[in-house]
């Protein structure tokens, strides 16, 4: 059996990769500092073949036995979380980077760096191609995020024509399904449980603001082929369908059947103005592009919330 280590491997997208390494034969080590993440993603996975470890992975790791796989997951994710902790954030993104990587090295083990479509940071390029080198604000509240990334690229770059390391590199774009955290501050899990309880949703600037949103279970069947692949450049992984948040807000109010209003709050310093991957490179060398359609992966995160949030919200069944 292959056996692979999931860094943050408690959080929502690490949580799934687990979920669907199982599936597909490999022992998993999820490792994670529980900072965002935590173990109710992971309980339902508990087996012979799973396994984890509280750690942070600023610190030294160590795995006793083999390793075939690192996927590189871990790190604060949404904008409150990174504005929360900007120091973890660049800490995770350097020096975390720079234990897996090593550990990679080690155990001779390819090596998956979970990046993000915010390297491009707002982007002058529409939509962004892996060629783009992107437009970022280094010393901007969101700069801890995207330079902790760009570095990730750079130092994963290094240690594979360096130290000749397997490794790939995933830009992930806005991804969303079960398990997000309730109010994280991204889009949908801040506006679904806000619609749930007929409360107002918040939408930042004029809500015209664009981004591309891919179901998780695509996500990961993307990332999946990309550690797979012979490929170790960027490759950008999400959904080129491209939506105003103002459509997406109207949209989840609609399959809810709330009555929520909206209402209008200043838009956050560098926030990107438009956001959607070119994914023909994914196409061509993966054979991969996203097959939820929005409606359905926003019907099973509304149920999912609903779930979570307790029989006093709403839900979609009551349409």
């Amino acid at each position: 059996m292959p056996r692979s280590l999931v860094t943050g491997g408690a959080g929502f997208l690490g949580s799934h990769l687990c979920e669907y390494l199982l599936k597909k034969g490999h022992q998993v080590i999820a490792m994670d500092n529980l900072l965002t993440g935590t173990v109710g993603n992971i309980e339902h996975l508990q087996s012979e073949d799973f396994q984890f470890i509280k750690h942070d992975v600023t610190e030294y790791i160590y795995i006793a036995g083999a390793v075939d796989y690192i996927w590189h997951f871990a790190s604060p994710a949404s904008p409150l979380d990174y504005m929360q902790l900007p120091i973890h954030t660049l800490k995770v993104g350097a020096m975390g980077t720079h234990k897996a990587l090593g550990l990679a090295l080690q155990k001779k083990a390819s090596f998956l760096l979970a990046s993000t479509s915010e390297v491009y940071g707002d982007p002058l390029v529409h939509p962004q191609q892996e060629t783009y080198w992107g437009n970022v604000n280094p010393v901007g509240p969101r700069g801890v995020y995207d330079e902790a990334k760009r570095f990730g690229e750079a130092l994963t770059m290094a240690y594979h024509r360096h130290n000749h390391v397997d490794t790939k590199i995933v830009r992930i774009f806005n991804t969303y399904g079960p398990r997000m955290r309730p109010k994280d501050g991204r889009a949908i899990p801040t506006f679904i449980p806000q619609a749930l309880n007929g409360d107002p949703l918040t939408v930042f600037g004029d809500g015209h603001q664009t981004r591309s949103f891919c179901y998780v279970a695509d996500l990961i069947d993307g990332i999946y082929r990309l550690m797979m692949s012979e490929y170790h450049q960027p490759v950008n992984i999400g959904n080129p369908h491209e939506m105003t948040i103002r459509q997406i807000a109207d949209l989840i109010i609609d399959l809810i059947k709330s009555p929520s209003k909206i209402i209008k709050k200043p838009l956050p310093v560098d926030d990107p103005k438009v956001r959607q991957p070119d994914i023909k490179l994914a196409k061509e060398l993966l054979g991969w592009e996203p097959q939820f359609p929005i409606k359905d992966g926003l019907e099973k995160t509304i149920d999912w919330f609903a779930a979570v949030l307790g029989p006093k919200s709403n839900t979609s069944k009551n349409k």
